[in-house]
């Protein structure tokens, strides 16, 4: 097994020692910070929680806070909630959130949530909170706790604020729940009062309406009471696996089980900005340890069919085999475990573990885990604003995914990413698209949504391999996570990383592919003799490689940088002069007679290639 260079401790210091904000130069960088202190009695008959939560809060802005707000996520699973009214407007709801209604003649699909009864709904109650001893006002506003300081918080001051609040599991309708179609009991995701993030752009708090996350990096440390019988799994390590066992346990050392019905479970986290856990009592825990001193935990229903459990045996050593591959592709991954469970319904990350479906054939069970293991690099070592800014998670975790599945299942695919343009350029021709700068939330469709943010975000980084060249995008990855690793970047850092990187101006492609639907579309519009017209048909810019056959049989390439680009890439083909983005041809003079040419469609995302090759008659 290939070893990775493990340097946690390096890592770690980058949240604390950050010297950029949207720039990797801007020495006025600053982030908040949490630390938080939970201890919770769950209850696994009515799936009931008392929780006790000590935050402590510090900011490091340069601003004085009258307010802070909490996320309360499982408020969103309530009738007449934002999360079930867009279930009703949405043109194309989560399928996994709607049951279909009504006859063959008039069908309609109902929102599972407007169906929950009392007992199956999601909350959290805050029972009580204080501010550094002093109980402060506060109102709970859907999923948002919208708190009023008795004492602003200055600047690189703290404060503690100490919390009783009471929680009830919702039924299993969007990645949170208890008893899944699978059976999995509880799936602990975004289960807490969760402190919202502030930053240079001030507060972060969109209602939950089933998109994705945002939040301040900290220290977890998290105790649990929760039945003997239920097996953990999560976010953190565990500190007490002599006290719970389930396979946690040194097999050397004897076993301190507690007395009574329920077991006590212990877990930290530091450097983190999430907490999640699952837990059931047909868990099987297998720990896979890699040669670099990471713990890959996997945790999955025993009761599985015998494929299911065969499946999710091969899944173990393949997964080290990801984890590696992303560490020396992206950065070396700074914890000591990462935890595989089955749960949820479908795949999604959460800090150092994923919950996903767990039947599955074996290429849908691997595919699904290199995806979500991808993101504890975009999401949650880099970790983006994936409200605003989706395609830069989902799109660059589709990105190297695909690339890692093409390496480590030796599909030997070209393009391992071919699926993703085929999608987006489905997407472009659909009348549907919206720019990638739109939220998350705000979408029309969920179609227009998933293409755009996990198809045309994967492009955007296939592509730019086109632009700048495959090293140099290798290359910027690398830098990216070196310099924006705990730091939120923007899309202004990636293409700042990559505009260092290769030396060529990038302003006009993040522009186009991000902030418009402008689409590509070049063709070649004649051939004379030896000269050849170039024209752009779709309103996007883009350079141009080219091979032309001679009427003697022979070939040569060609290359057209963009004039807006101020450089050009590194290749083996001509360089011709560069091209200004508002003339609509381009003409040039081939060496030879030509009998055909042939604009290159393999990397550039061209939704008309039928235009990309003449032939001379």
């Amino acid at each position: 097994m290939k070893k990775v260079i493990f340097f946690a401790s390096s890592l770690l210091l980058l949240a604390c020692g950050s010297t950029a904000q949207n720039s990797t130069n801007n020495k006025n960088y600053w982030q908040q910070k949490v630390d938080y202190t939970m201890d919770i009695d769950m209850d696994v008959k009515t799936y009931q929680y008392e929780g006790k939560q000590k935050l402590v809060y510090t900011n490091n802005s340069p601003d004085e806070l009258n307010k802070v707000f909490y996320h309360l996520y499982f408020n969103a699973f309530q009738p007449n909630s934002q999360m079930d009214a867009r279930l009703h407007t949405i043109e194309d709801p989560d399928k996994r959130m709607v049951e279909s209604k009504g006859t063959v003649e008039q069908p309609f699909l109902e929102s599972r949530i407007a169906k929950l009864s009392s007992s199956e709904i999601g909350y959290i109650k805050v029972n009580s909170l204080t501010q550094d001893g002093k109980t402060v006002s506060y109102e709970t506003v859907g999923t948002i706790l919208e708190v009023t300081l008795n004492k602003p918080i200055k600047p690189g001051k703290k404060a503690t604020f100490v919390m009783d609040f009471k929680a009830q599991v919702p039924k299993q309708i969007r990645r949170s729940g208890r008893n899944s179609k699978e059976g999995v009991a509880l799936s602990m995701t975004q289960w807490y009062p969760k402190m919202a993030e502030y930053d240079f752009e001030g507060w972060h708090t969109p209602p939950y309406i089933a998109r994705e996350f945002h939040g301040v990096w900290g220290n977890f440390d998290v105790t649990l009471h929760i039945d003997k019988n239920y097996v953990v799994g999560g976010t953190g390590d565990l500190q007490n696996p002599q006290e719970v066992g389930h396979g946690y346990e040194d097999k050397n050392k004897s076993l301190k089980l507690p007395e009574g019905n329920k077991l006590i479970w212990k877990f930290k986290g530091k450097n983190i900005h999430d907490f999640t856990w699952a837990a059931d009592p047909e868990y099987q825990h297998d720990i896979f340890k890699m040669d670099n001193g990471i713990d890959l935990h996997f945790l999955y229903k025993k009761t599985l069919d015998a494929n299911f459990l065969e499946n999710w045996k091969k899944l173990q050593p393949k997964t080290a085999d990801l984890m590696t591959y992303f560490s020396n592709n992206i950065g070396p991954y700074p914890y000591k475990q990462y935890s595989v469970i089955q749960g949820g319904d479908g795949g999604m990350e959460y800090a150092q573990c994923t919950l996903i479906t767990g039947k599955r054939s074996w290429g849908s069970l691997f595919g699904v885990t290199a995806h979500e293991l991808a993101h504890n690099w975009f999401q949650f070592l880099l970790a983006t604003n994936e409200s605003k800014h989706p395609w830069m998670d989902e799109g660059f975790t589709t990105y190297i995914s695909n690339k890692a599945e093409n390496e480590i299942l030796e599909k030997g695919k070209e393009n391992p990413n071919l699926g993703s343009y085929s999608s987006y350029i489905n997407l472009a021709i659909s009348g549907k698209e919206k720019p990638l700068s739109t939220h998350a939330d705000r979408y029309e469709t969920n179609f227009a949504y998933g293409r755009g943010s996990y198809s045309k975000g994967s492009v955007f980084l296939g592509q730019l391999e086109y632009i700048i060249g495959s090293e140099n995008v290798a290359k910027t990855l690398k830098k990216y996570y070196n310099d924006f690793a705990f730091k939120h970047p923007t899309p202004n850092d990636i293409k700042r990383t990559a505009e260092k990187v290769s030396g060529i101006h990038l302003d006009w492609y993040l522009n186009e592919w991000t902030q418009t639907t402008h689409t590509i579309d070049y063709g070649i519009k004649y051939v004379k003799n030896q000269e050849i017209t170039i024209e752009r048909i779709g309103a996007m810019p883009m350079p141009i490689d080219l091979e032309v056959v001679y009427t003697d049989g022979t070939k040569e390439s060609f290359y057209i940088p963009l004039e807006i680009m101020r450089g050009a890439k590194t290749t083996d083909a001509k360089l011709l002069k560069d091209w200004g983005w508002a003339y609509p041809t381009y003409t040039f003079t081939a060496s030879k007679s030509v009998k055909s040419v042939q604009i290159e469609n393999g990397l550039m995302a061209d939704v008309n290639p039928l235009n990309n090759t003449f032939s001379v008659e």
